[in-house]
């Protein structure tokens, strides 16, 4: 029996699969072009390729010949390319004056390639879409470094990402892992790398790059299934920081258990919003001004100038929330921050856009 779990393992082992084979699973984002241009770039390498061809048997003219036996011009030299590059051979009917020969290069050609690039352009970009896919994830997998995974496209994870967005990550740097194909497909639309599957497996997660990522946030619509995929990346990416988001606080200490650096409770969060909403609405508008990265103000963490070793934090420039000492928190008025340490960082209140 262990036998054929073990013979079943590898041959679902993702990572260790054919590129062609990961298609459909990675995707890497399309950069948008517009159709026009494209069929004008595939114009001007068709008539770059023309003018190659002709100089070339312009310089070799001496071993070319017309049927009056004259000496090949130049123009004779482009026409005959014309119609090599363009697999066509006259027989029954042969432009024999240079103004016929300077129409069927104006005119005909032109007409023939632009058809060309549409019916055999437009066949071959289907043919090697592919191709071009396998290659762009062969690229990404070997460069793909301290980036961030995020489980779940779902409201925590869009949200998620628009903050990280707003702080000025770039969606290059960022996975989106889900089984949803609707959401996996506007994911792509808004520019990120998404991997289709469940994130609770480890190949998956490999397949994401974890183990080579600087954070993972775990954003999934059910707490066993954050519990799966928290214990899965810890495995993975001993050393990343994984953030994950769950909905009642009993799960707090399982996520913990199962590694996870810090936890946002969903659930609790949004209720004591909403009682607070009920008597101070401008607290809670506040509050959301400063989870917004976008505008208005915003928490932020900053390395502590030289200039401020040695003071108090709340008699600094900024409004500062609190110290990071250590890798632990600790809020503005304890004792263990009266003076602020090299190596410490600084949870602060920051002006956006002002």
């Amino acid at each position: 029996m262990a036998g054929r779990l073990a013979r079943f393992r590898d041959v679902d082992r993702l990572t260790e699969r054919p590129v062609f084979a990961l298609v459909g699973i990675l995707r890497i984002p399309e950069s948008l072009q517009n159709p026009t241009q494209a069929i004008i770039k595939r114009m001007a390498l068709a008539l770059s390729l023309l003018v190659i061809a002709a100089t070339i048997v312009y310089l070799d003219r001496a071993g070319y010949r017309d049927a009056q036996e004259n000496e090949m011009s130049y123009l004779d030299a482009f026409y005959y390319a014309t119609v090599s590059l363009s697999t066509t051979g006259y027989g029954d009917i042969t432009p024999l004056t240079p103004g016929a020969r300077l129409i069927n290069i104006l005119v005909i050609t032109p007409l023939r390639i632009f058809f060309l690039v549409l019916l055999v352009g437009t066949t071959l970009a289907v043919l090697t879409e592919r191709s071009r896919q396998a290659f762009k994830i062969q690229r990404w997998r070997r460069t793909v470094r301290n980036h961030t995974v995020v489980v779940g496209y779902g409201t925590k994870g869009r949200k998620a990402i628009e903050a990280m967005l707003g702080d000025g990550m770039t969606p290059s740097d960022i996975v989106v892992v889900d089984t949803d194909p609707a959401m996996l497909e506007a994911a792509s639309s808004a520019g990120l790398v998404t991997v289709a599957g469940s994130a609770t497996r480890s190949e998956v997660l490999r397949l994401t790059g974890a183990q080579h990522a600087s954070a993972i946030i775990v954003a999934t619509n059910r707490d066993d299934t954050a519990v799966l995929v928290t214990l899965t990346a810890r495995e993975i990416a001993p050393k990343a920081k994984i953030v994950v988001a769950v909905r009642e606080s009993d799960n707090t200490h399982l996520v913990r258990q199962s590694g996870a650096d810090s936890v946002v409770v969903s659930s609790e969060t949004a209720g004591r919003l909403l009682g607070i909403a009920t008597s101070t609405p401008s607290v809670v508008e506040m509050v959301e001004d400063l989870l917004t990265p976008e505008a208005g103000f915003a928490i932020a963490e900053r390395e502590v100038e030289p200039e401020e070793i040695g003071g108090s934090p709340r008699h600094l420039r900024d409004i500062v929330l609190g110290v990071v000492r250590n890798g632990d928190l600790v809020r503005v008025g304890e004792p263990a921050v009266d003076a602020i340490e090299p190596g410490d960082m600084l949870l602060y209140i920051k002006r956006i856009g002002g």
